[in-house]
């Protein structure tokens, strides 16, 4: 299959060409350069994860080639004499193609596949084919189709030249399935068109949380694959898609439930983060990730079980600031505990990270608790203000409800006394709005933080 930017809306109305379920699996070898010195646990890690990588893109790894340098090849990332040895394991091996875990410039990938006349890909290729296969609605196939565009236009030489006629299958999803007879130019039309197009959804999603004012708001994220799906289902009895793969989930899903007080609230999920996640991924997803930007908690999900997972916590504090949402309440809900088989794991864990909660979405284990710390954090992080409305000015009543969680209210004399909690990053705009309302003088609050 050949990426073809006249796109036109095949490649919007077409899932099949999207299924890998539905393809041949190919075989892959994987290269590394690594930096002197690294530390083989974490290069193995890198490797077993570009591995699970390629298989949720449809091919199977036949082998792999290393090489530790003070920084990779100009010309071809490896040194020649770990070329000339990739291309003996490449005529042994017979596979479909070479990817490379870090990734590659256009003038490496164009070299080496010269030298090993053979497909080659990196890291961001193989994930971005892989939201391709996974991407679902308008959104997400726009989003993505935006993220490959940014990913070809410098890589174009390569694209119109060998590549187009020879190699086809893992990190050639995308727009189209023909050969490609445009130019920059095109590209660089279509690529704005989608962010015109994705504007507008951004829109529609801001009127829509408009509707949702006044709710507290909670974020699943996490590492891809950590089970917040899982958390999800299990909060909210929805039904939402979860399947054991790296980003099974890319749409985000907003979902309501109650905390223990029987306050209804909502809590989204959206896509997972992934080391060396391509930055195009990042800058097309913003809109989507703008569910977590908004939330008042946010549910860092961590698959305890998995033996790296303090490096996975760390890639998504990175991406979570990168996103500006660093400052918003977080807890961390370490996942999957019935898997884990080290009882000391559970202590170490809790120690580098007070505020967490240990759970399983797959068995219901601990739920309670970690309701009642989300609404514990959710009032930490709001304030409580008391208002007295006229009788006379009663319009504003049903436009408290839809601002701010309403906890009490008194029909009086002279009119209507309300407490409400106005979360803290709202406090500006709600005391500007209603400064005339607020009984100042016997102002509730929770948590000062004024």
């Amino acid at each position: 299959m050949l990426l073809d930017v006249n796109l036109h809306t095949h490649y919007l109305e077409d899932q099949s060409v999207h299924d890998v379920g539905l393809k041949p699996r190919e075989k892959a070898l994987i290269a590394a350069v690594l930096k002197k010195g690294a530390d083989p646990d974490v290069v193995e890690e890198h490797l077993e994860e570009l591995t699970l990588l390629l298989d949720t893109a449809g091919a199977d790894v036949c082998g792999r080639i290393t090489q530790e340098r003070e920084r990779p090849d100009l010309s071809t990332a490896l040194g020649k004499g770990k070329v000339q040895e990739l291309k003996e394991l490449v005529e042994t091996t017979a596979p479909a193609m070479v990817v490379f875990d870090d990734e590659l410039s256009p003038a490496q990938v164009r070299n080496l596949e010269e030298e090993l006349n053979i497909k080659v890909l990196d890291r961001s290729g193989v994930i971005l084919d892989i939201f391709a296969a996974h991407a679902r609605t308008v959104e997400a196939r726009t989003q993505v189709e935006l993220a490959q565009l940014e990913y070809l236009l410098p890589r174009l030489t390569r694209m119109w030249t060998h590549l187009s006629k020879q190699f086809g299958g893992v990190g050639t999803k995308g727009p189209g399935e023909t050969q490609i007879e445009t130019d920059r130019r095109m590209y660089r039309g279509r690529m704005q068109r989608l962010r015109e197009k994705l504007l507008d959804i951004d829109k529609q999603r801001i009127v829509q949380r408009k509707g949702r004012e006044g709710l507290p708001r909670f974020a699943l994220v996490g590492y891809t694959n950590a089970g917040k799906s899982s958390l999800l289902k299990v909060l909210t009895s929805a039904e939402v898609y979860i399947k054991d793969q790296l980003f099974a989930t890319l749409d985000t899903t907003v979902r309501s439930f109650s905390l223990p007080s029987g306050q209804r609230a909502l809590i989204s999920d959206t896509v997972g983060f992934i080391r060396k996640l391509p930055t195009q991924l990042v800058a097309s997803f913003r809109s989507t990730l703008s569910e977590t930007l908004e939330a008042d908690v946010i549910l860092h999900v961590v698959d305890l079980a998995n033996p790296h997972y303090r490096d996975h916590i760390a890639v998504v504090e990175e991406t979570l600031a990168k996103l500006g949402a660093s400052e918003t309440p977080t807890i961390i809900v370490f996942n999957k505990i019935d898997a884990v088989s080290d009882p000391h794991a559970l202590l170490d864990a809790e120690a580098e990270n007070p505020m967490c909660v240990f759970v399983s979405a797959h068995r219901g284990v601990n739920l309670l608790k970690l309701l009642e710390t989300m609404q514990a954090a959710y009032e930490e992080s709001s304030i409580v203000r008391l208002l007295h409305v006229p009788y006379d000015s009663m319009q504003l009543i049903a436009r408290l409800y839809a601002d701010v969680e309403i906890l009490n209210r008194a029909d009086l004399e002279d009119g209507v006394e309300l407490t409400v909690r106005v979360p803290g990053e709202k406090l500006e705009a709600f005391s500007a709005r209603y400064a005339q309302y607020i009984a100042t003088a016997t102002t509730l609050q929770d948590n000062s933080q004024e």
